[in-house]
């Protein structure tokens, strides 16, 4: 018995440590596996904050592309009594038959810019002051990206001053002025053949107002106008 003792003891031995391997190497599989799991959690967590950032750029680029300026077409039908549809570029067209059109500047009428490769869409803006027959004053909004602008001064450099070319007055009206525009000339908020408003005493604003809408309801009838955009 006594020789077969030691046999027994290293046999018993060999098993522990055998179990012990096996033990160890389990324990590391489930450590490889559990590890998994929680890398992949991080890529999804990376993932999510470049969803985040991504969002946030989105909106950022709204905001820099102008979403809260109002458009020229919109700030000059709530800031003058001239009330067309369409682009810019198309106002003076639309206004046929309905408003009167004339070269010459009057406050409250609507400058009409012609559309043009750099301003495709055109532009409108109110006449708020005559100067003299070669400067008035306007306001107008979404002129070069920027918001609503008031008492912006405006100089007509046509050959024949008849306001078919104009410069507009840049840096908060320091002196200097922009590139040429071509324009149409100027919209007035009246009804074609009538005389302006301060030349008349019979006729009040309301009724103009009047004869306007139902010359442009009878231009309009049965016709699909285009949106009213502007650049």
């Amino acid at each position: 018995m006594r020789n077969g003792q030691p046999k027994t003891l290293k046999l018993k031995l060999a098993v522990l440590s055998f179990c012990s391997a096996v033990l160890s190497v389990s324990g590391v599989a489930k450590a490889a596996t559990h590890k998994a799991p929680t890398h992949h959690a991080v890529t999804s967590a990376s993932h999510g904050n470049a969803g985040a950032h991504h969002g946030i750029h989105h909106v950022a680029s709204r905001h820099h592309g102008g979403g809260h300026v109002i458009q020229c077409v919109a700030y000059a039908k709530s800031a003058s009594d001239v009330m067309l549809r369409g682009n810019a570029r198309d106002w003076w067209h639309n206004a046929a038959g309905v408003y009167e059109r004339g070269q010459a500047p009057e406050a409250g009428s609507v400058l009409n810019f012609r559309g043009t490769r750099r301003m495709p869409l055109g532009h409108v803006a109110v006449v708020r002051n005559v100067v003299d027959s070669r400067t008035i004053v306007i306001d107008q909004s979404h002129w070069a990206q920027a918001g609503v602008s008031h008492n912006v001064s405006v100089i007509d450099v046509s050959a024949n001053n008849d306001w078919s070319a104009v410069r507009v007055a840049l840096n908060k009206n320091s002196g200097t002025y922009g590139s040429i525009y071509p324009t149409y000339g100027f919209i007035y908020p009246r009804s074609p053949g009538a005389a302006p408003a301060a030349q008349i005493a019979s006729t009040t604003p309301q009724s103009q107002r009047d004869a306007v809408m139902t010359a442009w309801a009878k231009k309009t009838a049965g016709a699909t106008t285009q949106v009213a955009q502007a650049p």
